[in-house]
């Protein structure tokens, strides 16, 4: 029997790879012109928190099976991911609380398409190329890049900028609901950054974000405080959700002395708005609201999505759940298709995909 998995980023990439390993000859789909999905777009880092304690704590919406799933898993399935393509890693988050390892997102990209058997079986298609009889892997990314979708369930005020690959419109998730899946709770999260209001590529998801909340004075472009620094999370998850419901789904981070001079992770803070473009460094005679006296600098931000957090509801066997809580036969989902792991704060989107990948490979393979 077939097993197709549809999507070539991180968690179909690993599918393909690890069913090979097993056995079994996969068929892999990709919609877009190359595979890697927003892994390629990445800074490759692949973590877990280092507590399982303080995994609940930030995430106590999720599942926690699937989440007690991943965090156990992930170590080994870094060591498998290591010896699988052959890539070197570094012991590297940037983070006390997180542990994790660091790949170069294109190496290891080329190593999994090659470990896969991927090349050559990728082909642009709309939808998800699956029939009811085939056994399928759902690894389509989520519903990022579909502003229908967006609108629908995250209700931002204005159209987010896209901050991952633009393939990722939510086909995974319309397949499985019409064979009988439900969705989790969390539909309306997301993972994205707080960008420049100015222009910028996919050559400046990293670099250009503005990952220093924690430090500015936030306001919306009526005047309204609308973010404490104190009630920012590490990962400022909780801001750029915040910032999508704010007028525009723009805000302003302002700064003082002493903020400017705080330490991030590329430098400064006075650093990052340095590299930040002209058009969204705006003069404090210029915004539409009196600054703080205290103010030295302020910066223009955008919302900007990069995966979603609901989706699809799965069992540990990375299974397609119906809402009985039935599984469906031969549907699996691995990576942000999956839904149910992140809800109410922030989790590796790659470890997600890394370990549900491995997951629902080894489910599928043992179920042909």
């Amino acid at each position: 029997m077939t097993v197709v998995v549809a999507g070539a980023g991180m968690a179909g990439l690993v599918a393909a790879a690890r069913l090979r390993e097993l056995g079994v000859a996969p068929i892999v789909r990709e919609k877009g012109t190359r595979p890697g999905g927003s892994m390629l777009l990445s800074s490759g880092v692949i973590w877990r928190h280092r507590a399982w304690d303080e995994f609940r704590r930030e995430c106590p919406g999720g599942d926690a099976r699937l989440q007690r799933l991943i965090w156990d898993r992930l170590d080994d399935a870094l060591d498998w991911l290591v010896a699988a393509s052959g890539v070197p890693a570094r012991e590297e988050t940037a983070n006390p609380l997180t542990t994790g390892r660091r790949f170069d997102p294109a190496n290891l990209t080329r190593a999994l398409v090659q470990k896969g058997g991927v090349e050559g079986s990728t082909a642009r298609a709309g939808g998800v190329p699956l029939h009811s009889s085939d056994a399928g892997i759902l690894c389509t990314g989520g519903f990022a890049a579909s502003p229908d979708f967006v609108e629908r369930f995250v209700r931002p005020t204005a159209p987010l900028r896209r901050r991952g690959n633009p393939w990722s419109t939510g086909d995974g998730l319309l397949h499985a609901v019409e064979r009988g899946g439900v969705l989790t709770a969390g539909m309306g999260e997301f993972y994205g950054r707080n960008m420049p209001d100015a222009a910028w590529g996919e050559d400046d998801f990293v670099t250009r974000s503005q990952l220093y909340a924690r430090f500015a004075r936030i306001f919306d472009e009526t005047g309204d405080e609308f973010f404490r620094s104190e009630e920012v999370s590490w990962s400022e998850t909780n801001v750029v959700q915040a910032t999508a419901r704010r007028p525009g789904a723009r805000a302003y981070y302002l700064l003082d002395a002493d903020a400017l001079d705080r330490e991030v992770r590329y430098g400064t803070v006075a650093d990052l708005v340095a590299a930040a473009p002209a058009a969204a460094r705006i003069p404090l005679d210029e915004l539409p609201f009196e600054p703080p006296p205290e103010t030295r600098e302020a910066v223009r931000v955008v919302a900007a999505i990069t995966h979603t957090i609901g989706g699809v509801r799965i069992d540990e066997r990375a299974r397609v759940l119906r809402d009985d809580g039935s599984a469906i036969e031969r549907l699996y989902a691995a990576g942000v298709d999956v839904g149910g792991v992140a809800t109410g704060g922030y989790a590796s989107g790659l470890a997600q995909a890394l370990v549900l990948g491995l997951v629902a490979a080894e489910s599928a393979a043992a179920d042909v």
